[in-house]
């Protein structure tokens, strides 16, 4: 412990003062033989300001307040219904989370035996204010202690939504949140991603519908031979030499920079896929080859593109476009000039 505290010290000696952000530093012996020491140390300054000062002594790195930092702080609240059926979810950054799905007992609106028209239809409208309140009693429970809800959507086929949603049947804090009523074909997990496309106008700064319309623009580029590019060594090419505008990057980028070897003392450094590293043959023996040293390109990358001056997009694997990009092999650009 004390190695690691007079690391720490001879570390905070190189800053003249504390960064805008704060400063993060985790120092520790990370052998893994008992008995040995092998302290190691990082430290960095936060992406967004730190306002917790903590000083934490244990077998493992406090890492809560980092994940607080990084935590999504755009959630929208999401609400599709008929007389048949109702889902709740949330919109949380670019990702559709279903909550609760719940079916009603609701009769349909054709009258059945011998009872009278008002009489059925008194019935049914009791039945559905019924479970218009069940939905309520869910919606406040799924999403009344949600942190940073920015607002709530309701969708659905027909008039039943405009009659939940004027009915004031949503909890006053909720419906206070309320920012817009949209009409979807369909109920349902499909329902709730429906909802999310015909809400653009009302999640007009959520960060899906920026990816969507970001990836829109890449693909009619692509398809009309625009100032896009795509695959990995090409956009690196195009990235080192100062034609890349906006550089794009799936969420499920996994390349690395891997040292190779085989047991015939073959040893060969590349970059590729994670997964394609895994199952690398020795091309002199023919046997598969083991990875000796890795490293994570992502990162290597960002640096680079930052440095010169470029902005650097994350494409999520949620949405159809963002799934459409990572089959393309999740990384491309948006150029400031063709290349010749």
């Amino acid at each position: 412990m004390l190695t690691a505290l007079e690391k720490i010290i001879q570390q905070l000696k190189l800053f003249k003062q504390t960064p805008p952000n704060g400063l993060v530093v985790f120092c520790g012996n990370v052998s893994p033989v008992e008995g040995k020491d092998d302290i190691k140390m990082w430290s960095f300054e936060p992406p967004f300001k730190l306002n917790q000062k903590l000083y934490w002594c244990d077998q493992t790195f406090v890492i809560e307040p980092m994940k607080e930092l990084v935590r999504e702080k755009e959630i929208y609240g999401l609400i599709v219904l008929d007389a048949k059926e109702a889902n709740i979810g949330i919109l949380k950054g670019k990702s559709i989370q279903q909550l609760k799905h719940m079916d009603s007992t609701v009769p349909s609106k054709t009258v059945k035996g011998g009872m009278s028209q008002k009489r059925y239809d008194r019935i049914r409208d009791d039945a559905l204010n019924e479970f218009f309140r069940k939905v309520s009693d869910s919606v406040t429970e799924a999403l009344l202690n949600q942190p940073d809800l920015k607002g709530i959507i309701i969708g659905g086929p027909g008039p039943t939504k405009e009659t939940f949603a004027k009915g004031e049947y949503l909890n006053y804090q909720l419906q206070k949140k309320l920012l817009g009523i949209k009409d979807t074909g369909y109920t349902g997990e499909y329902g709730l991603g429906e909802l999310v496309k015909r809400s653009a106008d009302l999640l007009e700064t959520a960060s899906v519908v920026k990816e969507r319309e970001l990836m829109e623009k890449f693909f009619a580029k692509l398809n009309t031979e625009g100032n896009v590019i795509y695959g990995f060594d090409e956009t690196l090419k195009a990235l080192e030499a100062g034609a890349v505008e906006t550089l794009l990057l799936s969420e499920g980028f996994d390349w690395v920079h891997a040292k190779l070897k085989c047991e015939c003392g073959f040893e060969i450094e590349k970059d590729l896929s994670k997964k394609i590293a895994e199952g690398q043959t020795c091309r002199k023996c023919g046997k598969r080859m083991k990875i000796d040293e890795e490293k994570d390109l992502m990162d290597v990358i960002v640096e680079k593109a930052k440095a010169l001056g470029t902005t650097v997009e994350f494409i999520s694997t949620e949405t159809t476009e963002g799934a459409q990009f990572k089959e393309l092999g999740g990384f491309g650009a948006f150029l400031r000039y063709k290349l010749g």
